[in-house]
């Protein structure tokens, strides 16, 4: 016997259930199952209504998930992926820029350890870091061992 066939709602909150979700990524999941005469926005607005759906818990969520391991601009290049914008997105940034410095020589700390001795291990280092979406700024002063105090 088949499962019987779920609604859109019951869709919509069982992929709630199992993580948070921006609003346009639910709206894309959704449209995957949606059928004729049913409105995904309409239930997206009525989730959020509710509560159920919800932005800012998407972007803490997200921050929460990415802050160990990646930089601000690889963070907020993902936000904007997401949908997030305005000025919600500038105060995420903000908050971001406070830990920065910090969560880049943590991460470099794990990886690395100690201050490179010679150029190719330098080079190796920055581009880690830049490719984790940390600040020139920010890696430059992780790489010559700069006191987090600056």
């Amino acid at each position: 016997m088949a499962a019987p066939q779920l609604s859109l709602k019951a869709r919509a909150l069982r992929f709630l259930s199992m993580r948070e979700h921006s609003r346009l990524e639910l709206g894309r999941k959704l449209a995957r199952y949606a059928e004729e005469g049913d409105d995904v926005e309409a239930l997206l607005d009525l989730l959020e209504k509710n509560n159920w759906l919800s932005q800012e818990r998407f972007s803490e969520a997200l921050i929460h998930r990415r802050a160990a391991r990646y930089g601000n601009s690889r963070i907020v290049a993902e936000l904007q992926s997401h949908g997030v914008a305005g000025d919600a997105l500038q105060d995420l940034k903000s908050q971001l820029a406070d830990t920065e410095l910090e969560r880049a020589h943590e991460i470099w700390q794990r990886k690395f350890g100690s201050v490179a001795t010679d150029p190719q291990e330098r080079n190796k280092q920055i581009r880690f870091l830049l490719q984790r979406g940390f600040s020139q700024r920010v890696v430059q002063k992780v790489i010559k061992g700069a006191e987090l105090d600056d």
